[in-house]
């Protein structure tokens, strides 16, 4: 790996680096989604049976769409029992952190007879999307949907593509199913996005879509925002490891690339003040790439957005880390917890050495679902928040209006609003 010193200079080249592999530039894709999008929504089923036939080659209708119970239970005899407990293990790890973020109703009184408060309602419908390509994501399931189901949303629909067969991955049904989705379709791509949206005969609206895809799905969710919500839509994924010369150089090394292998576009970084750690570091780095099944992947991430900084001070480290807002953020110092009082900006944050980047992946907890490409400044991990909504509550008396009536006349009237005015006018004629 390139190792440089930390400056302003290189600092800001990486910044620059980092946002080149997200393209704010959808037009190219836009016209392809739009046109999904629209045949979806004015056909329906018959749009979305055409597309699963074109892109997955499967033949699916309105009788094979959604996932039976007897596929479900064909998939728990296809995966391994000892994957299942891991599953369900993990299902109540998410559980247990994700109730945690549950927000109670309040109301607030005062003598004079004014009565505030908020309201909190789950939203009724969610659609989890759940890519089906390459390969099979169980833990996306678990991480979209339980904090969904924390929340107490009643329907949780799912949709990932099928294989040309009809099938869909077992370990995507078993995680499914054990995370309580409602109902699971066999579509992909921009069609099933259009199918959450606007709704099918077969495939019920949704009011929020959640999880990741391909740039057709991250295109098409940008797209139908607005009439539906969204969580947001990724990056590719970024590590960012803070160390200290105290720090297992095999350790850091192994962590950079348990994300580098995500992905051509992935991020590892690793901003150090010991030389000698930079050094060994990348020497395993190399030595780990050799031998890992994807390290053509890793290689090419490696080569564009590997990068091992040296700063003179932890706080010139630790500022580079706040500037860079990363996804994962791992603090492998003499005294992590003393560093993590000084991040600002970071989607998940790991302390100690052996707290590595996988562990929030599958099993520890918190989310996953983390914000990318810098959004960390502004944006927060998938969490139960993201399933409810708030409603103001706001109840006067007559001697409490009464006490205020001019004022707010007043500003309304400043406004030119004379109607609003005359609303509460009216009252004390």
């Amino acid at each position: 790996m390139r190792i440089t010193k930390l400056t302003d200079n290189t600092k800001n080249r990486l910044l620059k680096d980092l946002m080149k592999r997200t393209t704010d530039d959808y037009t190219e894709y836009e016209v392809v989604v739009k046109e999904i999008l629209a045949n979806v929504h004015e056909r329906g089923d018959e749009a979305l049976f055409e597309y699963t036939k074109k892109f997955d080659k499967a033949d699916i209708n309105a009788e094979t769409i959604l996932v039976t119970e007897d596929e479900i239970e064909e998939a728990y005899g296809l995966v391994d029992e000892d994957l299942i407990l891991v599953i369900r293990k993990a299902i109540a790890n998410i559980r247990d952190y994700h109730q945690k973020q549950l927000r109670n109703s309040w109301i607030s009184t005062e003598d004079n007879g004014i009565i505030l408060g908020q309201k909190i309602t789950p939203i009724d419908s969610v659609g989890v999307y759940v890519p089906g390509g390459k390969a099979a994501y169980p833990s996306t399931v678990l991480m979209n949907v339980v904090p969904a189901h924390v929340a107490g949303v009643e329907r949780i629909i799912m949709t990932t593509p099928c294989n040309a067969e009809g099938k869909v991955y077992p370990m995507t049904l078993v995680a499914a199913k054990e995370a309580g989705v409602s109902s699971i379709y066999k579509v992909g791509g921009a069609q099933a996005i259009a199918a959450l949206a606007y709704g099918t005969d077969s495939i019920p609206k949704v009011d929020k879509i959640v999880g990741p895809g391909n740039i057709f799905v991250a295109t098409a969710k940008r797209l139908v925002y607005g009439h539906v919500s969204i969580d947001s839509v990724a990056g590719p994924s970024e590590i960012l490891v803070l160390a200290d010369e105290t720090a297992n150089p095999e350790f850091v090394a192994a962590d950079l690339l348990s994300q580098a292998e995500h992905d051509e576009l992935a991020s590892a970084t690793l901003v150090t003040t010991s030389q000698k750690l930079a050094e060994e570091v990348s020497e395993w780095v190399d030595k780990f790439t050799a031998q890992l099944e994807r390290k053509e992947i890793i290689q090419k991430s490696i080569d564009n957005f590997g990068n091992i900084f040296v700063a003179d001070t932890m706080d010139d480290a630790i500022y580079a880390s706040n500037e860079i807002a990363p996804e994962h953020l791992e603090i492998v110092t003499q005294n992590p917890f003393e560093v993590m009082t000084k991040i600002k900006h970071a989607g998940a944050i790991f302390l100690g050495e052996y707290s590595s980047e996988p562990l929030g992946d599958y099993f520890a907890g918190p989310n996953h679902v983390l914000p990318t490409n810098g959004t960390a400044k502004f944006f927060s991990p998938l969490g139960v928040d993201d399933f409810i909504k708030k409603s103001s509550i706001i109840s006067y008396s007559k001697e409490a209006l009464e006490a205020v009536h001019e004022d707010i006349e007043l500003f309304a009237k400043t406004e030119q609003l004379t109607a609003h005015a005359n609303s509460i006018a009216v009252r004390f004629k």
